[in-house]
């Protein structure tokens, strides 16, 4: 079962640990001679609106096969992002679905494909497992491929996670270096202006908004010249 969404940063998992998945996934999965792992954003809008993640495939062949179906949003890949289940076909010479991945995997010699999907968090891990003989990776029910995906999703929360918290960390550390000069500008703006505290601190806001700089650095910039010549600014931005 997906966990619960949360606003994770935009960042996936590094190249190398995708392509360990798809290698190993292969190893391990009988009659499969390629797999591929990407990442994406839930449901088919990612892949089917060619924003999808990095890609790793164990062959050069199976490139413009995952290529095929990230561009045109129809194949195992994208259905399987979409839905969150399973999609395969057991042989691909009767498979009416998917025309250019059909094509481009025919013509790689994959007769059988199936692409197990692992969502989490605001994220999908798509890992794709392929074929020369038809019927043979359904059948075998890839279990541990499975086990796999399901390991790699969870390290991909865990990672994301961590990053995201190092980041708010980082935030707040900057906020807290900067709130003595920005109090200390606020001070200043109301006694030039004569407003209120709060009223200081919007007009500040104002002037990082209009000058398209950093509050801090708008806050330190009044404290250097201790409110000299910015009267007449402050005044046009607190009317």
């Amino acid at each position: 079962m997906p966990e619960p969404a949360w606003h994770a940063p935009a960042t996936v998992l590094p190249g190398r640990q995708l392509s360990e998945l798809a290698e190993q996934a292969a190893r391990c999965t009988a009659g499969c001679c390629g797999a591929d792992a990407t990442v994406s954003e839930p449901g088919a809008e990612g892949a089917r609106n060619g924003r999808p993640g990095p890609v790793a495939v164990t062959h050069p062949d199976l490139a413009s096969v995952v290529t095929a179906q990230l561009r045109s949003g129809e194949g195992p890949i994208p259905e399987a992002i979409a839905t969150g289940e399973p999609v395969g076909a057991d042989d691909l010479l009767q498979e009416q679905r998917w025309p250019e991945f059909r094509a481009r995997a025919l013509d790689s010699g994959v007769r059988a494909a199936v692409t197990l999907p692992f969502p989490r968090a605001g994220l999908t891990v798509a890992l794709s497992l392929y074929s020369f003989r038809s019927g043979s990776l359904l059948k075998n029910g890839c279990c541990a491929a499975r086990a796999l995906g399901e390991l790699a999703a969870t390290s991909l929360v865990r990672d994301e996670r961590y990053r995201a918290a190092l980041t708010e960390v980082d935030q707040l550390g900057t906020a807290l270096r900067t709130r003595p000069v920005v109090d200390q500008a606020s001070g200043i703006v109301m006694h030039v202006l004569g407003c209120d505290a709060d009223e200081a601190f919007a007009i500040l806001r104002r002037i990082s908004q209009h000058s398209n700089e950093k509050l801090a650095d708008v806050a330190a910039a009044v404290v250097r010249r201790r409110g000299r010549g910015l009267e007449k600014d402050l005044t046009t931005l607190a009317t």
